[in-house]
Order: structure tokens, then C-alpha cells, then sequence
């Protein structure tokens, strides 16, 4: 039923009509980054030799419509969109049976977090990333676009050589919208995501906020909502309540600090519309924004740029191991490090999986770290990774366990029967199938009724035909209702 149901979504045309291959206009080249749904790699246009970035979107990561549909909207959004200032230019899209590819202008300056992290910083050169972050936003509502997704790592420069050509990306999280319209679904980024959203009750003020932690971190190198855990970080977010009188907040204007409180503020329609955060004095050109150099933030920014690209690959990894290859990780890195002080080198992460992970190959391994950004050098601490990496996979199948539960026992009775499927399998237009092996899978013992322990147990079965990603998507209690933080 699963590889039936992917089978299906994999057939669908996502842009509607037949295209050339992507491979009779570009040579795609080196792997860029890679995402939730694909790989953007280098490629260069055969006529003309120029240089794009294509973005590859695998149809075998789809798992419903939704996913489909996003795409669609991603690449109307992108073309919409196409030729305003700082925000990056679609070039064309192509479709073949694997995949959905759509090629755009190039950024070779990398991600705008990198610069910052190797630059000196100063209230002054915030000043000036937000300028442009906000004009961006007022650019895109404008035009009826909400981003939903903006943080530090979806800002690309255009120019190596120049700190201020910054280009937003990654609009797969984006919509249209108009004045008053309400949204409820859960999206966005851990750290950056606005109460409201939480709260399923948002519109475009939540880019607002979004922008405003964005200059905490410029300011402070720190995210201004921080906890280990995904529901810790919720909770503070929730309560809105942020520092700015310790120690690090006192080399920072008064200014500045009135413009973040102005930024983050809980309630949307006092929150400030993007052109009055422009209009505000510490904004402004020539305006009250210090050039004191800010050393200790960019200290911090360069450990949390490295937070970001271990979790970023310890994400990576958890997604292509099994629970198994990850213990036997564990015990290779604990013999690497014969020191016993709890730290290695990448280098020596590569080599433990060469030696104990057989499902990635030695080009792959390599396309990890680089898709990381990581230096093969840098030190980490493996207990942690290794913490990290089945935290992510424990989150996977445990976080939202009792939301799709809840989703089906709305009568409250504790219990999910095959009636209560069979109206939510019609409301997702499923077919007859689909409801057959739903139902099969709950009432394997035939009592007609499945509590929250069974259901658990059958949610983080190995042997599950249906998954728990199949159920979760499918059921519309998808991964994007909860950002993923540990």
C-alpha cells in the first residue's frame, strides 16, 4: 500500500505539461546543499556556458498532495515574483519521471550567515543586512506574498565580494495572501517562528517577527527564544519574553533595543508593519546605529553557525540510519577517541561511516560534509551528535504520536474505530485502497477498536506497512506542524 501510494504521487505531473529534460539544456555539476525534498547541485547552460544553481525536488520524497502542491506553488511564487530586487530569479522549471527541477540564478557568495560569522560586525553593518532583509519582506506583502520560512540561512549572496547583494531563497513554505486572510497551518523554523503561528492563527506579521529575531541574533549571536527541546523552545516563544539587560546587551544602543522589543512583540496588530521597522531611527541611513565593533557577537555567531551545520548533518544522518548502524557509530567513534575527552574530528566521524554504514558510499560521505560546510578539522563532540542523531529519530516517530491520534479520536473516547477512519480518509479524498490498509493495519485483532498504546506500537512498528509518515501526511498532521528542535 505505501510504495502503492508513492507509486501514485510519483505519476502525477507537477507542472502540468510535458518539458525537455533538464539534461538537454544544462550539465548539472557539484552538490550545493541539500534539503527535506532534494538537492540543489551547480549547472551550467550548454548553449551559453553560464552558470545556474538547480534545485532537484525527488518525487519520491512526496507523500501526499500537500507536497505537490507546494511545489507547484513554490515555483508560481518563484516565476511571480521573478526580477524584484534581492530576491532570487527563476530561470525555468523542467519535469521528468524523478524529479522536478528548477533552475535559477547562481549565488556564489554563499549564505550571508558565513559572511557575517568572518566579517567585523557593528551595529552599523546590522543596520544595513536589515534594510535589505526588511525591504524584502515589504517587497513581498506588497505584492501578496508571505515567505513563512525566513531565517539567517535562506539569505544567499549573489557577490563574494559583496556583503550587501543579498538574495532571499527557498520560497517552498511561501503564499499568497490577501488583507485579513487567516492562516492556521504550522510552519517555519525552529528559533525564528512567530507565537501566532503557534497559535494557528497568523498572517503576514508573523515575517515581522521572524525579521526581528533575525536582528537579535545580528546584535547578540544568540537566538532570543532558547531551550534544548522542541516544546521548551514553544514555551518561550509563547511566553515572548526575551533578554536584553544582561551583560552582552549593554554595549547595544537603546535604539536598537526599542527597535527589537517594537519587532518582537506578541500581540501581531501592534507588532510594526515592515515600512514603519525602515521609517525607525536606529534603521535609518545615517542613523543612530553604532559602528562600536561587536567581537563578542561574532564570536557566538561562529558557534552558532556550527550548531546549526552539525544539526544540520546529524539530521542528515539520522534520516539514512538505522537504529543499529547508529549504535555500532557510537561504539566506532567511542574507540576513535582514545583520549576518552569526548571529542573527534570530522575527519574521524568519515571514517566511522566508511567503516560501520553501508548505505553511503564514499562520494556521498564527502557530499555530506560539504553540504554541511563543515571543515573536515572542526572538533565536536560525538556523544552529542550521536545524542543528536536518534533524538531526530526518536522525534520523527514519538513528537506527534498523540496529535494523529487525537486527529481520529475527536468523539474523545480513547478509543479510534473503523468508522472514525473512514470520514477522515474521505475528507482527504483517498481512494478505497488507501482506507482498506488503514484499516487493516489499526484492527489487526479484530476487536474493532485501537487505544493510544496500540496505536503507538503500531505507529514505530519496523514491520508497519503504513508508516508513520504515510499516516501523518496523509491524515493532514504533518512534520511541518511541528519544526523539528532538540
Amino acid at each position: 500500500m505505501h510504495q502503492g501510494l508513492r507509486r501514485a504521487l510519483t505519476s502525477i505531473s507537477v507542472l502540468g505539461q510535458k518539458t525537455p529534460n533538464v539534461t538537454e539544456h544544462y550539465t548539472l555539476g557539484r552538490e550545493l546543499g541539500e534539503g527535506k525534498f532534494g538537492t540543489t547541485y551547480l549547472c551550467t547552460e550548454i548553449s551559453t556556458g553560464c552558470q545556474y544553481a538547480c534545485k532537484s525536488i525527488l518525487k519520491t520524497k512526496f507523500v501526499n498532495m500537500q507536497d505537490i502542491e507546494d511545489v507547484r506553488r513554490e515555483i508560481q511564487i518563484m516565476h511571480y515574483l521573478s526580477g524584484q530586487k534581492n530576491i532570487v530569479t527563476i530561470k525555468d522549471a523542467y519535469e521528468d519521471e524523478e524529479a522536478v527541477h528548477i533552475v535559477m540564478e547562481l549565488c556564489e557568495g554563499g549564505e550571508l550567515y558565513d559572511r557575517i560569522t568572518k566579517a567585523t560586525c557593528s551595529e552599523q553593518k546590522a543596520a544595513e543586512l536589515m534594510r535589505i532583509i526588511v525591504g524584502i519582506i515589504e517587497n513581498c506583502h506588497s505584492l501578496g506574498v508571505m515567505h513563512r520560512d525566513l531565517k539567517p540561512e535562506n539569505f544567499l549572496l549573489q557577490d563574494k565580494d559583496d556583503d550587501l547583494s543579498i538574495k532571499v531563497i527557498d520560497f517552498g513554505l511561501s503564499v499568497f495572501f490577501k488583507p485579513g486572510e487567516v492562516f492556521t497551518e504550522v510552519v517555519g523554523s525552529p528559533y525564528y517562528i512567530a507565537p501566532e503561528v503557534l497559535q494557528k492563527h497568523y498572517g503576514p506579521e508573523a515575517d515581522i517577527w521572524t525579521a526581528g529575531v533575525i536582528l537579535y541574533v545580528l546584535l547578540s549571536g544568540t537566538p532570543p527564544f532558547w531551550a534544548d527541546t522542541q516544546r521548551g523552545v514553544y514555551d518561550k516563544v509563547l511566553d515572548g519574553h526575551f533578554d536584553l539587560e544582561s551583560e552582552q546587551w549593554h554595549r547595544i544602543s537603546d535604539s536598537a533595543k526599542d527597535l527589537i522589543r517594537k519587532m518582537l512583540c506578541p500581540c501581531p496588530s501592534e507588532r510594526l508593519k515592515a515600512h514603519d521597522v525602515l521609517k525607525h531611527p536606529w534603521m535609518c541611513h545615517n542613523g543612530v546605529a553604532t559602528d562600536q565593533t561587536l567581537d563578542a557577537t561574532v564570536s557566538c555567531l561562529n558557534k552558532l553557525s556550527a550548531t546549526n551545520k552539525l544539526k544540520k548533518l546529524a539530521q542528515v544522518i539520522a534520516e539514512h540510519l538505522s537504529e543499529q548502524e547508529i549504535v555500532r557509530l557510537r561504539e566506532m567513534l567511542e574507540a576513535m577517541d582514545t583520549e576518552n575527552g569526548g571529542v573527534i574530528t570530522l575527519d574521524e566521524l568519515k571514517e566511522g561511516l566508511r567503516g560501520c554504514c553501508s548505505v553511503f558510499k564514499q562520494t556521498e560521505i564527502n557530499g555530506l560534509m560539504e553540504a554541511a560546510d563543515i571543515d573536515n578539522t572542526t572538533s565536536i563532540n560525538w556523544e552529542e551528535f550521536i545524542a543528536a542523531a536518534v533524538l531526530l529519530r526518536e522525534i520523527e516517530h514519538k513528537e506527534h504520536l498523540m496529535p494523529a491520534f487525537t486527529y481520529f479520536n475527536k468523539d474523545g473516547s480513547g478509543y479510534i474505530t473503523v468508522e472514525k477512519l473512514q470520514k477522515p480518509c474521505v475528507e482527504q479524498n483517498m481512494g478505497n485502497t488507501f482506507l482498506e490498509a488503514i484499516i487493516l493495519e489499526v484492527n489487526q485483532n479484530n476487536d474493532g477498536q485501537t487505544n493510544y498504546p496500540e496505536f503507538g506500537t503500531m505507529m514505530q512498528s519496523n514491520n508497519s506497512e503504513l508508516g508513520w509518515q504515510t499516516m501523518e501526511s496523509s491524515m493532514n498532521v504533518p512534520l511541518r506542524e511541528a519544526p523539528q528542535v532538540y
